[in-house]
Formats: C-alpha cells, sequence, structure tokens
C-alpha cells in the first residue's frame, strides 16, 4: 500500500507539475510589446548666418551709372513663409543728408515648385522693396533656399550725388 501511495503522490505531483506548465506557460501574444513614441517639430525658419555679407556696390564714375552688386544667404525652413523687407530711411544709401536713388531685388535658387524657393521680387526702391511679402513655398524633404539679395545705387534724375562714401543697411525679416 505504501508503494501505491507513493506512486498516487507521485501521479499527483507529476499531475500538479503538468498543470503549473500549462498555466503559467507564457501567451505568444505577449512575446512582444510596444511602445508608441510621438514627437512635434515645430515650425522653424532660421537664417544660415546672422547676416549677408557685405553687398558692395562698385563706385558711381558717371552721373548715368547706376551700378549693382548681391549676396547670398542660405534660409533653413520646414514651412511656408514670407519675407519683408525694411522700408524706412536705414535701406536707403545715405552720406550724412545726402541720399541716392537705392533699389533692391531678390530671387531665390528655386522657385518653390522645384524646391523650396519662390518668385523673384524685380527691382524696387527702398520704400517699396517687397511691399506685401514675398511668398517662400516650402517644398516636402527640401528644407533650405538660397536667398539673394541684390542692391542698387544711382543718382536721382537731374542731380549728382556728393562725392563719399554711402551706406544703407536692409533687413530681411522671414515670418511663418
Amino acid at each position: 500500500m505504501r508503494t501505491l501511495t507513493r506512486r498516487i503522490v507521485l501521479l499527483t505531483g507529476l499531475v500538479l507539475l503538468i498543470d503549473a506548465n500549462v498555466v503559467w506557460a507564457p501567451d505568444p501574444a505577449f512575446d512582444a510589446a510596444t511602445a508608441a513614441v510621438t514627437v512635434t517639430v515645430d515650425e522653424i525658419i532660421e537664417w544660415h548666418a546672422a547676416n549677408f555679407a557685405t553687398i558692395a556696390i562698385a563706385a558711381i564714375t558717371n552721373r548715368g551709372d547706376t551700378p549693382s552688386a548681391s549676396q547670398s544667404l542660405v534660409l533653413y525652413t520646414n514651412c511656408d513663409l514670407d519675407i519683408t523687407a525694411d522700408h524706412t530711411a536705414a535701406a536707403q544709401l545715405t552720406k550724412t543728408t545726402d541720399t541716392l536713388v537705392t533699389e533692391y531685388k531678390l530671387e531665390y535658387d528655386k522657385i518653390g515648385t522645384d524646391g523650396t524657393g519662390g518668385a523673384t521680387v524685380a527691382w524696387a526702391e527702398y520704400d517699396d522693396f517687397i511691399a506685401v511679402g514675398s511668398a517662400v513655398t516650402h517644398i516636402a524633404l527640401d528644407g533650405a533656399v538660397d536667398v539673394t539679395l541684390s542692391a542698387r545705387a544711382s543718382n536721382a534724375a537731374g542731380t549728382l550725388a556728393d562725392a563719399g562714401d554711402y551706406t544703407a543697411t536692409q533687413t530681411l525679416t522671414a515670418t511663418f
């Protein structure tokens, strides 16, 4: 009888062990766990440098001269934006109280369909330059546009400016 009891106990233990393994066996549905990850990318507009390099226009050597020069600066963006210009006297070439006719033009390396960019803004006097903003269209996966600012100087009709150095500061502001 003792042998029979041992066999029953042993069989019972084996059954319990088998049942325990079945109960505690890992569920294949829980072999992997996923985690949702989110992030927001804000609208970004950032010039490559704080300022354009100096636009050094050649000297006016004749009353009818209209020399011009330009500089480019990369604008990084991940959204559509507008560029506006300064229309104050700071943007006009001035020497003490004498001024020159000061005009600006804006160009992009792309037009907003072939990559991030916009339409050329034609020559205009400083106080009319980019009167309503210049639209830049962002194209996905193209987060940079070369912005070229050109400036030109001339004498007002029927006049001749004083000799000397004239300076101006044009500020372009990009906003979304």
